[in-house]
């Protein structure tokens, strides 16, 4: 099984109005850039990650630039060591300069590396997750890349909490049957009115959700009443969560997250810059009892576990169609069980690979149960898109990542 061909498209998807708005994102049109690897007997895998429209070319130029090391290679070798062709890609000595580790040529990597993994499930006629809990912890750990972790994370770490983790698999096995359930993001756009509100809430608990995201992050007065109408319409027993999109400054972010604790929110989520952790480690020791989560803007795992190391994080998002791929995503999911953070994953893909990782997640590295986000909107743009079921994402059986797009 050697790989012949690598290609790449652009693929765009309007919105209807409203949808996927935030206080940043006005008017987003979700896109994917798109790798497509295709073996010498035909079979390929695809790749996604996500971009809210303009640029999006420029990551498939990239892709065409970093994916062509990849031609003549023998896809089970290949993944026997991943890991070591994983930095390969991101250290390309002419790329470097423009991350590293971050931005265009980093989402690249994610597109190719999510491809690998999704043509390597497909060749073992297995869904993703599967493949990846039927590995030992020697050759998961052969996956990844663990450069300047070795601090907090070496090889000989990881394979012991894997190990470690392989007499709990049974009694957690338990979530394939009845599936991973999910929360609701799509109830509370930032550009639907108060009316849109109510009708998206009435049809999420009548579709069994139980935990609701809603954007905040511009008129305190306008957020304030949101989460209070919102917190209304679920009842005091369902979780909700805010998230802010980064655009608050540090002490704007003190005053908000006061007033928002007032309808006991889960967590508020991307407070203020990205880059700032010295920000969120003050922000969280203000605002405790409730958590910080973040992830969506942290471009790989040395940011991760410097987050980590900050305690500042409730909820980690580590989202595989922003950091380079699945490989990384697991490094940070392994980081973070290191630091018993929970991942609760940001869905770039619609769910559609993460569906995938948090059934690992849990059986393989013991991360708790939570539950994974849902966003419906690109779903029809799949050969086979998330199914859910009273509020849980039903276990996918297909081969491969459940990328595949019409």
């Amino acid at each position: 099984m050697f790989i012949k061909e690598v290609s790449t498209r652009d693929a765009r998807f309007q919105l209807e109005p409203g949808e996927g708005s935030d206080a940043v994102h006005s008017a987003p049109e979700y896109s994917f850039a798109v790798t497509q690897i295709t073996l010498d007997n035909g079979l390929s895998g695809t790749g996604l990650v996500l971009t809210m429209g303009a640029g999006n070319d420029l990551v498939c130029g990239a892709i065409g630039m970093l994916a062509q090391r990849l031609v003549g290679l023998e896809l089970e070798e290949l993944m026997a060591e991943f890991g070591v062709m994983f930095r390969k890609l991101a250290d390309e000595p002419q790329l470097r300069w423009l991350g590293p580790h971050k931005g265009v040529v980093h989402l690249a990597l994610a597109s190719i590396t999510n491809a690998c993994f999704d043509l390597w499930a497909k060749a073992r006629q297995e869904p993703l997750w599967k493949v990846l809990l039927g590995l030992s912890p020697e050759a998961f750990v052969d996956l990844l890349d663990l450069s300047f972790l070795e601090d907090v994370l070496d090889r000989e770490t990881a394979i012991l909490m894997l190990r470690e983790q392989q007499s709990y698999r049974e009694s957690r096995a338990g979530v394939l049957d009845r599936g991973y359930p999910g929360y609701d993001t799509s109830v509370g756009w930032y550009q639907y009115d108060d009316a849109q509100i109510r009708e998206n809430v009435r049809r999420s608990l009548d579709q069994g959700f139980g935990a609701f995201k809603l954007k905040v992050g511009g008129s305190l007065e306008r957020d304030l009443k949101r989460a209070q109408e919102l917190r209304r319409l679920v009842g005091p027993e369902a979780t909700l969560m805010f998230d802010a999109n980064q655009q608050w400054s540090l002490p704007a972010a003190f005053i908000a997250c006061r007033e928002l604790a007032s309808v006991n929110p889960l967590w508020i989520e991307e407070p203020t810059h990205p880059d700032d952790i010295e920000a969120h480690r003050k922000l969280a020791l203000e605002i405790a009892p409730i958590s910080l989560a973040l992830g969506e803007h942290v471009p790989n795992r040395v940011v991760f576990k410097n987050f980590l190391e900050a305690k500042c994080v409730g909820f980690l998002q580590p989202d595989c169609t922003r950091l380079g791929g699945v490989s990384e995503f697991l490094t940070v999911s392994l980081l973070a069980r290191k630091y018993n953070i929970p991942v609760v994953p940001h869905v770039g893909d619609m769910g559609q690979i993460h569906q995938h990782l948090v059934l690992v997640n849990h059986i393989a590295l013991g991360h708790p149960e939570i539950f994974l986000e849902h966003i419906p909107h690109l779903s029809r743009y799949f050969t086979q898109p998330v199914q859910l079921s009273g509020g849980r994402y039903r276990t996918p059986q297909e081969p491969g990542s459940s990328s595949d797009l019409l």
